[in-house]
């Protein structure tokens, strides 16, 4: 019973994360285009990162109580690679985010009555702001995400931190996506990019691939080095 709140928990933050920041990204992009553009893209930027940001501090305070919230299997497996949980859970966390995000964007598609654009990560020219490659691409996640669970581990790590922990993971993900929407709409969480991919079909889902793979690689090097380098714990 105690793992399926756990599990329940992490399929609700999930959910909320993708109707809050892609539903955001969605619908500032609508009324964007619906007004010939009127809105500054550097505005633009900032709304959509601070409604990431805001998703996880809401969630934090919500359900951190009984599952972390990690939401995002990128974090997940950083905590499993830093020992902080069980291969069991760590399965039954990433199940309950894949679906949390997929029936959040099923929501949005619901909303928006169209699954054209469910807010889904991308590159290439007409997707990236940038028109980067999957290269590119693959570097700008996994270094955001090295970053954001480099942060999620050392601010969980005290216990000291525990009242504003929410806070600092979710300015951390209001920053990486700051620095990474241009590039690819800012991933960082395999399940955020695999709930609108898989309903919006065609390009999102031929590149998520990317937005799974990328992501792990640095959530697991970021684990890696808060374990064996930055962990201040010394043996007695």
């Amino acid at each position: 019973m105690e793992s399926f709140k756990k599990y329940l928990a992490e399929f609700i933050g999930t959910g909320v994360l993708v109707v809050g920041g892609c539903g955001t990204a969605v619908a500032i992009n609508t009324v964007t285009t619906g007004y010939g553009g009127v809105v500054p893209t550097a505005a633009t930027i900032i709304a959509i990162a601070l409604a990431f940001g805001l998703s996880i501090v809401a969630m934090a305070y919500s359900i951190g109580n009984v599952s972390g919230c990690h939401i995002n299997p990128a974090v997940s497996l950083g905590v499993l690679i830093s020992g902080g949980m069980s291969v069991k859970d760590f399965f039954g966390y990433i199940i309950a985010q894949f679906a949390g995000a997929t029936a959040g964007a099923a929501g949005l598609w619901l909303v928006f009555g169209s699954n054209e654009s469910l807010g889904a990560n991308g590159y290439g020219t007409g997707v990236s702001a940038l028109g980067i490659g999957a290269f590119q691409a693959a570097a700008v996640e996994a270094v955001l995400t090295f970053i954001f669970v480099l942060a999620v581990l050392g601010v969980t790590s005290k216990i000291e931190n525990g009242k504003v922990a929410g806070l600092v993971i979710g300015l951390t993900l209001t920053f990486v996506h700051l620095i990474g929407i241009a590039f690819t709409g800012t991933s960082v969480n395999p399940a955020r990019s695999f709930g609108p991919a898989i309903l919006q079909g065609g390009a999102a889902l031929r590149q998520l691939y990317v937005f799974i793979v990328a992501p792990l690689v640095g959530a697991a090097v970021a684990a890696l080095i808060h374990r064996f380098v930055l962990n201040t714990k010394t043996a007695e």
